[in-house]
């Protein structure tokens, strides 16, 4: 198939260290209640000084984790070394949605602010789901997504405000060999029940 690797391996558990979870707490933690509704997504991209990502939306790295695991460390696919953790701001806007891709690792979403992020997860068993990342709990909406290593995943932001303002956060950290972008395509293919959906996000791409 092409763009999606064959076999994916088993997504590996990672002891984290408490240290590294309290400096990671002290980078990403942020109240949605301190993202002013009122903002524009132009006024988020400026004052957290992100820049367009090939996969999702708008972002900024804000932890690499050191030191480093060395190579031999961890078993595959992270035999060769990685960051202990890793975190992002990502924001979500119309027509810079989620990108169909998947990493090696496992990652926490985190709401921040805005309109709910309507995700879709094409879990390694054939399955898929919807997930609605926002704050309101009252309706079922997640404040926190596990996506699980090896999870081709998507998103598109929902609501009247026209952006989400997340964190994505990683163990181990990720490096460019764990992304891989999906093929929309095979993907739909693959899973019939959201292709509609999986088609219609990768149309809405204009801002990289």
């Amino acid at each position: 198939m092409v763009g999606v690797r064959g076999a994916a391996p088993m997504p590996v558990a990672v002891s984290v260290p408490a240290s590294v979870l309290d400096s990671v707490s002290k980078e990403v933690a942020m109240s949605d209640t301190l993202v002013s509704d009122d903002l524009t997504a132009d006024e988020i991209r400026s004052l957290l000084k992100l820049d367009g990502n090939a996969t999702c939306g708008f972002v900024r790295q804000t932890y690499v984790g050191s030191p480093a695991i060395a190579p031999g460390g961890l078993p595959p696919p992270f035999a060769d070394g990685r960051p202990l953790g890793s975190a992002l701001y990502f924001l979500v806007t119309p027509d810079a949605p989620v990108r169909l891709h998947r990493i090696r690792n496992d990652q926490l979403y985190h709401a921040y602010g805005g309109d709910p992020l309507e995700l879709f997860l094409l879990h390694t068993d054939g399955r898929s789901e919807r997930v609605i990342v926002g704050s309101d709990l009252r309706a079922g909406q997640r404040v926190q997504q596990l996506i699980p290593g090896n999870t081709f995943h998507t998103a598109r932001v929902t609501g009247s405000r026209r952006w989400f303002l997340g964190a994505s956060t990683a163990w181990p950290g990720v490096t460019p060999a764990d992304v891989e972008i999906g093929d929309v395509e095979a993907l739909a293919g693959q899973y019939p029940p959201v292709a509609g959906e999986l088609r219609a996000i990768a149309a809405s791409v204009v801002s990289v």
